[in-house]
């Protein structure tokens, strides 16, 4: 005798059965991804023995890659409004200045009776040269906040203090000579990621620790007068050195040298006591250098040497590195070191390179030509050397200089990520005229190097992090 399934019973149990099978399917995919990526990892640690970041100054993506074809470029950008600190919308933009000195300037003579837009606009129409020096921007950790206005970004003109070149980007199409060089050329030739954030908002300054440290340094007790007032609505509104609560987010100098003569010891930041990506290499006996342009002379001048960016020197304001430490003197190079290391068997696993400031692509001291050049120069010294085979190159910017970026940065915590930059990933096993579309930010990068050498993550930041890997192919 048969016995009959009620009906309801019966529709419960295909659905169980199909949620079953559902969960048993995604199970099985998941599973089966989790094997691919530690084949991928394992070939990963088999073919790349070096990795080596070139880590320039001050673009956003859409201001230096955002008519690139194939990217997430300007054209795709379906809000390029700006309004004022009010919300109006704003009709034009103000001209654009040589600096942002008391009565600085104007850029350039071609914007003389000029009415910019208050919308992206090719910069080359009116420099007509890529290497001539242009304009610097305010780029601060409150500002950027203000400017990206939840996501909106619509209030770069109006918390800028050069609001007229914040919308500029380079139209890189018309200019072979920069199209002849690196980033557009090995972009195209491999792996351009076109949503790569800076970790932290602000500038160069807070970005480098967060490059090396993934967190925010502190400073307990320090001057009143170094203290941000971050309320824009309240008159005495100040982007300052540090936030209410303590932690340093804009330019200070390290008590450690070198730093700049004329600093006041009363204004230079105590040593930080977190672990760096240069103590989870030592730890894991794992080769590296910080190689830095100007360096040996900028230690012989005794902090006298003008054009060199003590702030870009991350390691310097960590106790692991202080004056006298063995550790100082063994990982912190000079740039010239990096290509006697590239000539012998010296060469190590991890190299990080920051150009000195004139070779370091940043507006208003340096130009985008020279940058561009100097990173060929490192980029062709590793492909014609014996390591080539088994490297890396990842080329990116601290962080976008004050410049728009039509891209909002995703939530993560009060830190970042601040806007997109540019980074370009150069290998043999790099993707081949690839567009990795792939969430990146700073850290990545020091997570692909715990990935690469079995390091321990230094914050949930970067343990958080994706990894880069998705730019490779190591079939």
């Amino acid at each position: 005798m048969i016995k009959r399934i009620g009906t309801i019973s019966f529709y419960r149990t295909v659905t169980l059965l199909a949620l079953l099978a559902c969960n048993f399917s995604s199970l099985h995919l998941s599973a089966q991804k989790q094997e691919e990526g530690d084949k991928k990892v394992a070939q990963f640690k088999k073919k790349i023995k070096h990795i080596v970041v070139i880590y320039e100054e001050n673009w956003s993506f859409d201001g230096l890659f955002g008519d690139f074809p194939g990217a997430n470029n300007i054209t795709q950008a379906k809000n390029t409004t700006q309004v004022d600190r009010k919300g109006t919308v704003l009709t034009s933009a103000p001209q654009p200045y040589a600096s942002t000195y008391i009565n600085p300037p104007l850029l350039d003579t071609s914007f003389n009776g000029i009415t910019l837009p208050a919308a992206p606009y090719d910069l080359l129409k009116y420099i007509k040269d890529p290497s001539k020096e242009t304009g610097d921007l305010r780029h601060l950790f409150y500002s950027e906040q203000l400017q990206i206005d939840n996501g909106k970004m619509d209030k770069f003109i109006v918390y800028s203090d050069n609001g007229g070149l914040t919308m500029s980007y380079i139209n890189l199409h018309d200019q072979r000579r920069l199209l002849d060089t690196l980033e557009w050329k090995l972009a195209g030739q491999y792996t351009l990621c076109d949503n790569f954030f800076h970790s932290a908002f602000g500038g160069s300054f807070l970005n480098h620790i967060w490059f090396v440290a993934a967190a925010s340094p502190e400073w307990n007790n320090a001057p009143r007068e170094l203290i941000s007032q971050p309320d824009p609505d309240k008159p005495n509104w100040r982007d300052a050195q540090l936030t209410p609560d303590g932690y340093v987010v804009n330019t200070s100098f390290s008590v450690n040298t070198p730093h700049p003569a004329k600093a006041s010891p009363g204004t230079l930041m105590p040593y930080q006591k977190m672990p760096t990506i240069g103590d989870r290499l030592i730890d894991g006996h794992v080769s590296w250098a910080w190689y830095s342009g100007g360096w040996d002379r900028t230690v012989a001048s005794k902090g006298a040497n003008d054009t060199f960016q003590y702030h870009h020197q991350p390691l310097l304001y960590f106790e692991t590195f202080r004056d006298s430490s063995e550790n100082k003197k063994k990982y912190i190079k000079d740039e010239k070191h990096f290509f006697e290391a590239l000539a012998s068997d010296t060469f190590p696993s991890v190299s990080f390179i920051k150009p000195y400031g004139s070779d370091n692509e940043h507006p208003g001291y340096s130009d985008l030509w020279t940058g561009m050049v100097h990173a060929q120069k490192l980029v062709d010294s590793i492909m014609h050397s014996k390591y080539w085979g088994e490297t890396v190159i990842i080329i990116t910017s601290d962080e976008n200089g004050g410049r728009w970026d039509h891209v909002a940065p995703p939530k993560i915590d009060r830190w970042g990520p601040g806007s997109r930059i540019p980074a370009v990933i150069i290998s043999p096993y790099a993707k081949k005229g690839f567009i990795d579309h792939t969430q990146y930010e700073t850290v990545s990068i020091l997570k692909f190097i715990e990935t690469r050498f079995d390091l321990k993550p230094l914050t949930n930041r970067d343990a958080r992090a994706n990894d880069l890997l998705n730019a490779f192919d190591f079939k």
